[in-house]
């Protein structure tokens, strides 16, 4: 299902619920200490889609610990990003000749908490997506564009090193297709925003929303 919003070089695999037999290297246990027996295995499930994921890249699989934001740690070279909600895990990976950062997230397509909204929604993006509620309301716009951010943090923070708050964004989404801009704004501080414009798509399936955003490491040619 993902594989409708990425480009060639971008490599995936994805699960509908959680994988017998996925285990996790020792060092990846300290990310699930005390969890429950769902959340270890939604965990160890993810971690065996990203080494088989990896391994289409022709990357040896390796342990994939949690770094200080708990995203996983890739092998040099490689970028990537991990999903998970009920019912769907994901990993992509590229390399990073082809591709500088990319980020994916997957929420069910449902309605987003009024008040989570307005912690995370821009007037501009609150306006928008009231307007697409009304055109198309069988897409939880609300909660798509939640997802669009939180694609966009996976792929800005490695890249940038920093996060400049979900109220920092502007997301352009389109109710005629699956293309959206997710753009970073700038800060309090001079200069331009860490991390800039990103392009991206969207898919809503099985009753999920799916988001990817993403940057290729060279400007395409023209």
């Amino acid at each position: 299902m993902i594989e409708e919003l990425l480009p060639l070089g971008v490599e995936h695999a994805e699960a509908f619920g959680d994988l017998a037999g996925a285990w996790l290297y020792a060092v990846e246990e300290s990310a699930v200490a005390g969890a429950g027996p769902e959340r270890r295995a939604e965990f160890a499930t993810a971690r065996h889609l990203a080494r088989r994921a990896l391994s289409r890249l022709e990357v040896a699989g390796a342990p994939l610990p949690a770094g200080p934001r708990r995203a996983p740690q890739w092998p040099a070279g490689v970028v990537g990003s991990i999903t998970h909600c009920a019912g769907y895990r994901v990993a992509v990976v590229a390399r990073r000749t082809e591709f500088a950062a990319l980020g994916v997230d997957a929420e069910p397509n449902e309605p987003l908490p009024v008040t989570v909204l307005r912690r995370i929604a821009t007037e501009r993006e609150l306006a928008r997506v009231a307007d697409l509620l009304v055109r198309r309301p069988e897409v939880r716009w609300d909660r798509l564009l939640f997802s669009v951010k939180e694609s966009l943090y996976k792929a800005c923070t490695p890249l940038a090193g920093q996060w400049p708050g979900y109220d920092r964004t502007d997301i352009v989404l389109d109710a005629a297709g699956p293309a959206l801009t997710a753009r970073l704004l700038p800060g309090p501080r001079p200069g331009p925003p860490p991390c800039g414009t990103f392009e991206g798509r969207w898919l809503v399936r099985r009753g999920l929303l799916l988001t990817a955003v993403l940057r290729p490491a060279r400007p395409a040619p023209g």
